[in-house]
């Protein structure tokens, strides 16, 4: 079957299911829902995720052309704004997703160019990185793999030292999750690390080498680096290895097409938004000159044609159409482990925009 033809059918699917939850939440941002009921548990102000939810709403103007449509996610990423001036590198993660160039308008352009000077103030020469920040809680001097994405192409857009900064922040967490130099280490990437000025950095045991959506996200950061010249400059042969440990280590290529959670739980909950993440990482791959673009091409509408196959809800009584189901939000807190992701959503929708021709996924 033309991917066309069942793309654009689930991409109707979860845009139609965007409507339904704008309508039930409001000015709030949704951030899981029961996958019973498809009731959002929602957050006032956004939280990390909140970039997700305008994006979401910029992916339904774009398929449905309707000004309303456009308006609504406009308001949605003025509010954001408030999230500028937070301690937190996943100011990557609301605001490129949220104000992406292939989906937003002058004013949310105009709103993440404020957000990547931001960034680029906030960066620690010493560390490295961009730090992971206090806003959300815990320790602020942190590496993480989900404080990578989304930074990067912010970064890269942040004036004169942007993309050099971007490709420190970038290097440094390659560095640490892989191995430094490129070399590798044996086994998962370890996803989170922490500074000490006296010590340097030493590796922390949450979340823990497997955790799929960190393989994700670093992917997602990579392929980002490598569509992003003035980024790809900076150790480009470090960034062609990378790309290939990634996929080569973790089994996106080869595994499971929705993987586990956790690598060391593999009969525990599958992460449908880590396999929406990986869709859409090697999308972007398969328009990068990486050796395998042809095979990340492939895997890539595999990977979704799974999703909206086997965990995209279809007409019912009792939920709604168009909910991406079997995403795991914290296994080990067993905390919304079966629900339907606000970046699942996002992830899906843009991945299948892409293949419809909806979207440029290079610029998103």
């Amino acid at each position: 079957m033309n991917s066309a033809d069942w793309a654009g059918r689930a991409l109707t699917a979860v845009t139609d299911r965007v409507a339904v939850t704008a309508a039930e939440v409001g000015d709030r941002f949704p951030l899981y829902a029961d996958p019973l009921d498809g009731r959002w548990t929602t957050t006032g102000r956004g939280s990390w995720t909140g970039g997700f939810w305008a994006g979401l709403l910029w992916l339904r103007a774009r398929r449905t052309g309707a000004e309303a449509d456009r308006a609504a996610a406009a308001r949605c990423t003025r509010r954001l704004a408030p999230w500028v001036a937070a301690d937190t590198a996943t100011r990557g993660l609301i605001f490129w997703y949220g104000t992406a160039p292939a989906l937003g308008t002058p004013a949310a352009a105009a709103l993440r160019a404020e957000a990547a000077r931001a960034c680029l103030d906030a960066y620690d020469p010493e560390a490295g990185v961009v730090p992971w920040g206090a806003a959300l809680g815990g320790p602020r001097l942190l590496a993480r793999a989900d404080a990578v994405p989304g930074l990067v192409p912010l970064l890269a857009g942040a004036g004169p030292g942007g993309p050099g900064v971007a490709a420190a922040h970038l290097h440094r967490h390659l560095d640490l999750c892989l191995g430094a130099g490129g070399a590798g280490r044996p086994g998962r990437p370890r996803p989170a690390w922490q500074f000490d000025a006296a010590t340097g950095w030493r590796p922390r045991e949450d979340p823990e080498p497997g955790w799929s959506r960190g393989e994700a996200w670093l992917l997602l950061a990579v392929a980002d680096a490598l569509l992003h010249p003035e980024v790809a400059r900076h150790r480009p042969e470090r960034l062609t290895r990378a790309a290939g440990q990634l996929l080569l280590r973790t089994g996106v290529l080869t595994g499971r097409l929705v993987p586990p959670d956790r690598a060391s739980r593999p009969r525990g909950p599958v992460d449908t938004s880590a396999a929406a993440i990986t869709a859409v990482a090697l999308l972007k791959l398969s328009r990068s000159r990486t050796p395998l673009a042809g095979a990340c091409a492939t895997r890539a509408e595999a990977v979704l044609h799974r999703l909206a196959g086997a965990h995209l809800t279809g007409p019912g009584p009792d939920r709604p159409a168009g909910m991406l189901l079997d995403g795991c939000y914290d296994a080990a807190k067993g905390l919304a482990v079966r629900h339907e992701l606000v970046w699942g959503d996002f992830f899906l929708a843009l991945g299948l925009a892409a293949l419809d021709g909806l979207v440029d996924i290079t610029r998103v």
